[in-house]
């Protein structure tokens, strides 16, 4: 299997080595002699040294100018040839565990792509029950968290990528894309269960639960509209890391 890991960076200097390790740590420890993979790293216009220690770390680097995540994975995802795209975020740290349970999904052939349950570490009492609610619609509905996507290339490609006009919740719309070209094909869109996936839970205690509360609130108002107002993002590009 030929595997391309695209993770989006955006002013990540202090965590984007961690992660990158990580990755050799998980592709090494999977024990997957017929693996070929490649990690690229789209740099979404920093102004700290995320390109240079990426690139340090031995990732592939391309650039995306507008500060736009869903423009920066599918930017990443234009320079990948691997067979199969796993989408992780900058300060997450890929398990041995949870890439494998990805590796069987997609060998199985029964499959276009999927997710994984998460986990956010650390975390306060309040953060930890927003994971959990969070778990409970991803298995329900069965969408993807945005720090760990995972599908065919040309489902991706054919199902037109994330979709570039979302400043936030991508992830649903490439989940929902992929979902309905899969079921022309009878693939299914999974979650994998077994082995959380692991982001930095730093937002937590960056940003107040008031401010949290703000961005839910805005949303259940008006979902599609507010996920393509670029001011819901600005979290992910105000310098606060």
């Amino acid at each position: 299997m030929n595997l391309s890991i695209i993770i989006p960076a955006y002013n990540e200097e202090k965590l984007i080595a961690a992660c990158l390790a990580s990755v050799r740590e998980a592709v090494a420890a999977c024990g997957r002699g017929d693996l070929a993979y490649e990690v690229i790293v789209c740099d979404n216009n920093s102004t700290d040294a995320t390109a240079h220690v990426a690139r340090e770390a031995g990732a592939r680097v391309v650039f995306e100018p507008v500060n736009r995540i869903a423009l920066a994975r599918n930017r990443g995802a234009a320079a990948a040839g691997g067979e199969w795209l796993l989408f992780i975020d900058a300060d997450s740290r890929l398990a041995a565990a949870t890439l494998s349970a990805m590796l069987d999904a997609a060998e199985s052939g029964r499959c276009a792509g999927g997710g994984s349950t998460i986990d956010l570490v650390p975390r306060p009492w309040w953060g930890g029950l927003l994971v959990r609610a969070w778990e409970v619609v991803s298995r329900t509905m069965g969408w993807a968290a945005g720090s760990f996507v995972f599908c065919r290339a040309d489902a991706f490609r054919e199902a037109g990528g994330f979709p570039p006009e979302m400043a936030a919740g991508e992830e649903l719309g490439l989940s929902l894309r992929l979902k309905r070209w899969g079921k022309a094909r009878g693939l299914r869109f999974v979650i994998l269960t077994g082995a959380p996936h692991v982001s930095s839970g730093r937002k937590f205690y960056l940003y107040s639960p008031r401010e949290f509360l703000g961005i839910l609130w805005k949303m259940a108002l008006s979902p599609r509209r507010s996920l393509k107002d670029t001011s819901i993002s600005r979290h992910l590009y105000d310098g606060r890391r």
